[in-house]
Parts: C-alpha cells; structure tokens; sequence
C-alpha cells in the first residue's frame, strides 16, 4: 500500500506541472502571434486589423476594471464578512485595477498608434495615385511640345 501512496504522490507534482505549462503556452502562442502580426503590419488594412484588435483588449480592460471596482465597492461595504483577509482581499483588488488601468493606457496607446499609421499610409495611397495620372499628363505635355517644335516649319532668316 505504501508503494501505490508513494506513485499517487510522485505523479501529482509531475501532472500539476505538465497543466502549468500548457496553460502558459497557450498564452505565449498568443503574444508571439501578435508580435509577428505587429512586425509584419505594412498595409492599410494590417494596421486596420491590429488597431482593431488593441480597441477590443481596450473593451475587454475596461469591463475588467469595472468588476474589480465592483468587488472592491463590495469588500469596502460589507468588510466584516470578510474578516482579517478582507484587507488582504481589498489591497489585492487594489492593485488589479492600477495594473488593469496600466494596461488599459498601454492598450489604447497602441490603438492609436495603429490607426495614425494606417491613416498615414491611407493618405500616402490616396497622394501616390492622385500625382501618377499628373506625372504622366505633364510627361505628355512636354512630349507634345517637343514633337510639335519639331515638325514647326523652320524659317531662315
């Protein structure tokens, strides 16, 4: 029996483990994917999509912060319930919301940054098109000129 109790306790550690690192692998999939579409963003439409995505984690942070306000209004008014860790609990939730709020900040800043480089490339794609018809037009123009200097009659005098 004490062989069976001795493998239950050595595979425990090893199975909490192995659930510890999938979850975190999962996560660091999901930074690295976001890393790449960041350095890979050259378009209109890149920027577009990960100014969008940066405006969803906004929402997402914003909702978070309004339950961890919840939950600290709720530690805040009925305190004895919750007894010596209640002040644990509220500095806890405390320091959620500064981080959540960071994040926020550091979230809505990317956003913005998104949106002004697609709205620049936007313009630059608008300016490019607008002066290539005019390029060529004036390219014609002396072209025309030229040609027609050249079949002008010359007079000797």
């Amino acid at each position: 029996m004490n062989i069976k109790l001795g493998k239950y306790l050595a595979a425990l550690p090893l199975l909490s483990l192995l659930v510890a690192c999938a979850q975190l692998g999962q996560l660091e999939a999901q930074d690295t994917d976001i890393r790449k579409m960041t350095q890979s963003a050259e378009t209109y439409s890149d920027h577009t999509k990960l100014s969008n995505y940066y405006d969803n984690l906004a929402k997402e942070m914003v909702a978070k912060v309004a339950e961890k306000k919840e939950s600290l209004e709720e530690y805040e008014d009925h305190s004895y319930y919750y007894g010596r860790q209640g002040q644990d609990f509220r500095s806890h939730t405390e320091a959620n919301i500064r981080y959540y709020e960071q994040a926020l900040s550091d979230v809505t800043r990317q956003a913005d940054l998104h949106r002004k480089i697609a709205a620049e490339l936007l313009q630059r794609d608008y300016a490019g098109s607008a002066e290539t018809p005019e390029q060529d037009g004036k390219h014609q123009i002396k072209a025309k000129l030229n040609s027609d200097a050249n079949s002008l009659p010359i007079r000797a005098q």
